[in-house]
């Protein structure tokens, strides 16, 4: 059962049907980057060339087992600049990422080859964060009224375009975009050594062992309901018809507290993050 479309959800008249970053704010809640981050990151790395450069990756200073609050941080801005940010706030975190980027590359022994500036790469990452985001908002607030839904998608090609993926890889509908997905996604294999990382990230390994105790298993529970089924059955994880509707009554109470906040404490952390982004690059801090 969905929840009753807004009346924000309804596609205004006067609206441009080109979003804006302003506009777009209406349609992204700050939940999604707590409760999606890992799944996605799974959905991310399951393609293998981009599972093992990240794996096999020597700048531990952005390894998500090495320093996981780091980690966040530059997902979440990326992210928020990406869809929320103006042109001058993709050229300069597109630079910063760069930079980090240039020394991302899989071993000489690796089973595949990773680089980071792959188009085609980027294009499953951002497939990725749109699919997640897509999902999210769905479960939580309901279906998208098709032409904001439509307009929505286009827009989202930014969380590839902001690096180097052309704008015309993005498929040209939401139709063409989920052919695309499903196919690609049924292409997907994890392997025993990807695997065994996905679990540590889903066990909250990276995290001191009370924080693991504590919240290892509800993580568990939320990576998993927010999987494909495809991806579920990859990693060896259940899901039951209880289990669904135990996490959809739960995402319907979150909604309908979070969808009434001010805008300021509902697009949190996005807007923190692309805040204190501004504020790094004001001043001369490192973006990344």
């Amino acid at each position: 059962m969905t929840a009753p479309l807004r009346k924000s959800d309804e596609y205004p008249e006067d609206l441009p049907r080109e979003l804006t970053p302003q506009q777009i704010r209406e349609y992204i809640d700050g939940p999604a980057a707590f409760l999606g981050g890992v799944a996605n990151v799974i959905m991310q790395l399951s393609l293998k060339p981009v599972g093992y450069g990240v794996m096999e990756s020597d700048v531990r200073s952005g390894s998500v087992m090495v320093h996981p609050l780091k980690r966040l941080r530059t997902t979440l801005t990326y992210i928020a600049v990406a869809m929320m940010g103006d042109e001058d706030d993709r050229i300069a975190y597109r630079e910063a990422v760069n930079t980090s980027h240039r020394s991302i590359r899989t071993k000489p022994t690796s089973p595949v080859k990773y680089n980071a500036f792959d188009p085609k790469l980027q294009l499953w990452v951002a497939s990725c964060l749109y699919w997640g985001m897509d999902d999210l908002y769905h479960r939580m607030r309901g279906p998208m009224n098709p032409e904001v839904a439509e307009d929505f998608y286009r827009y989202s090609a930014r969380l590839g375009t902001t690096l180097q993926m052309r704008a015309e890889m993005w498929p040209p509908t939401r139709d063409a975009f989920y052919a695309y997905w499903e196919q690609t996604l049924a292409t997907k294999h994890i392997d025993e050594p990807t695997r065994a990382y996905f679990n540590a990230l889903t066990d909250l390994k990276m995290l001191p062992y009370p924080l693991q105790f504590l919240f290892g298993g509800v993580h568990r529970f939320i990576v998993t309901a927010l999987l494909p089924q495809h991806l579920r059955e990859e990693m060896g994880m259940t899901w039951s018809a209880r289990d669904e509707r135990f996490f959809a009554g739960f995402l319907r109470l979150l909604s309908a507290v979070w969808t009434r906040m001010p805008t300021v404490i509902r697009l949190f952390p996005y807007n923190f993050y692309l805040t204190d982004m501004r504020l790094r690059r004001r001043f001369g801090r490192p973006l990344v």
